[in-house]
């Protein structure tokens, strides 16, 4: 029988998918993993160089095929990319599975992220281009989501605690 995730985090870049996957990770007493950081260590080389290089479609190909593949190993906590859920495989592949939403104001990933170039969507404009990510992406995480959890205002631990209740999940 395949693995499967106890948490899958989704959210836009910036959120804190990492820093909650983590501590989700540490209080359910699991491991944790990201696609993001598969990608990386597979590829040998930063998401930033692989858009620069090959472009948005080949990283979402990348992508696609690094969550799959987590999705099918890991039985702890996963974060994916903030663009994973754009495909449609990799949505059908996180449906009936326990999914939260981290989500947050565009005021907020100002003063996370700064927005800045290391954003390879967000290089020109950042505001804006946030604006029209989420516009585009909030539907397909709302879709998936299991639980939605605000992370506005929240400390790391905050919104850990309120995934862990929105889930019903009790500490390991």
């Amino acid at each position: 029988m395949n693995a499967v995730p106890l948490v899958v985090l989704v959210g836009p870049m910036g959120v804190g998918k990492s820093t909650v996957g983590r501590l989700l990770a540490e209080r359910l007493g699991v491991g944790y993993r990201d696609s993001d950081e598969d990608i990386v260590a597979e590829q040998g080389r930063t998401i930033a160089e692989i858009f620069v290089d090959e472009g948005e479609p080949a990283f979402r190909a990348i992508e696609k095929q690094a969550v799959l593949r987590a999705l099918a190993e890991h039985d702890g906590v996963l974060a994916l990319g903030g663009g994973a859920i754009l495909d449609a495989d990799t949505r059908a592949s996180l449906a009936g599975r326990r999914v939260v939403y981290l989500s947050m104001d565009v005021e907020e990933a100002v003063k996370r992220t700064g927005l800045n170039a290391a954003r390879p969507l967000l290089a020109v404009n950042p505001r804006k281009q946030w604006r029209e990510l989420m516009q585009a992406r909030r539907h397909l995480y709302e879709g998936l989501a299991t639980a939605v959890v605000p992370t506005d205002g929240r400390t790391p631990e905050e919104v850990t605690q309120a995934a862990l209740d929105a889930l019903e999940l009790k500490n390991a």
